[in-house]
């Protein structure tokens, strides 16, 4: 895949690989934006975006700058757990692996719900799975199959705060966009399903429609999806210094450095002490626990972790 050429100058090194699956993101984000639908507002979103306003902070986003944009990450910043865990167990409800797969997809999604937070190696675990699964299928085939799967295990895992500040840059008049290390298709849908402009995400090589079981680049990960977001910016005319950026991960502290306004949204521990000393946002929408308790788990934590740690045992004892 040629290079596109849309990168501005660096401020920090960045892996040929990394810059690769950043700029293969953003074309295929820009492929298949759509206009945002018009969808309302949950009320209780509502409720939790004018709560903030009256906090006495001034006004963002401005209304009318089309020179910015918002970047989301996905994993327990807009939506609770890990997408490519749910996708994983839509997938295997299709057969389109066995149960010692499920297995393994079920103890990463508890320590994932456990710890609350993303780690490099358990998600490229995860990724070198689902693509061994999908190598031979078709993509139009995916996207389908993709579509019931958030209905099914991701539509009420959308925390509302998150959404409400996505709808305020879409109110605004600004294009609000994903970014993750989720497969583009998966992300593409979730945005499409939210109203969203579109989704920077791991770009999987097919060929003729194909998946080849192969990734562009590396998986939109850390300085990936930085390069990922400048790309973007430098195609769609932005000036990242009005833009802004959400995540909850220390891992996302490249991708939000970049932007003038960086928010952190339910953040792990190292993300949480990174944004006090740079007088970052912060933003927790987590409930039943204390926003300082990062990695503790709230009841309703326990319960996933109890049931996927249950669903593994009861695999495990299965294939004895």
């Amino acid at each position: 895949m040629a290079a596109l050429g849309w990168l501005t100058p660096r401020r920090r090194p960045a892996t040929a690989r990394s810059v690769l699956a950043g700029e293969a993101a953003a074309e295929a984000a820009r492929k298949s934006a759509l206009p945002a639908d018009e969808s309302s507002l949950p009320a209780d979103a509502v409720e939790l975006l004018t709560a903030a306003e009256s906090a006495g902070e001034p006004a963002f986003p401005v209304a009318g700058d089309d020179r910015a944009a918002a970047f989301f990450d996905l994993d327990n910043t807009v939506m609770q757990g890990a997408a490519i865990f749910h996708f994983g167990r839509g997938l295997y409800k299709r057969k389109f692996f066995q149960r010692r797969e499920l297995t393994r997809f079920a103890w990463q999604q508890a320590w994932f719900r456990l710890a609350g937070v993303e780690d490099p190696e358990h998600m490229q675990d995860a990724r070198d799975s689902a693509l061994s699964i999908v190598k031979g299928h078709r993509v139009a085939e995916l996207m389908s199959i993709g579509e019931e799967i958030y209905d099914e295990y991701m539509a009420d895992r959308i925390w509302p705060g998150t959404r409400a500040l996505a709808q305020a840059h879409l109110d605004a008049g600004q294009k609000v966009w994903l970014v993750t290390a989720a497969p583009v298709e998966t992300a593409t849908i979730i945005a499409r399903r939210l109203g969203l402009t579109g989704a920077l995400g791991t770009v999987a090589e097919s060929v003729d429609g194909v998946y080849t079981g192969r990734l562009v680049g590396e998986p939109l990960h850390g300085p990936a999806k930085a390069e990922a977001v400048r790309a973007l910016a430098a195609a769609e005319g932005l000036d990242l210094e009005r833009c802004a950026a959400y995540s909850d991960s220390h891992n996302d502290i490249p991708m939000l450095s970049l932007v003038g306004h960086p928010y952190a949204v339910n953040p792990d521990t190292k993300l949480r002490k990174h944004a006090r000393a740079l007088d970052w946002r912060l933003r927790d929408y987590r409930t039943g626990r204390k926003a300082a308790k990062v990695g503790i788990p709230a009841a309703a934590g326990v319960g996933a972790l109890a049931g996927g740690t249950a669903a593994a045992v009861a695999l495990h004892r299965r294939r004895r």
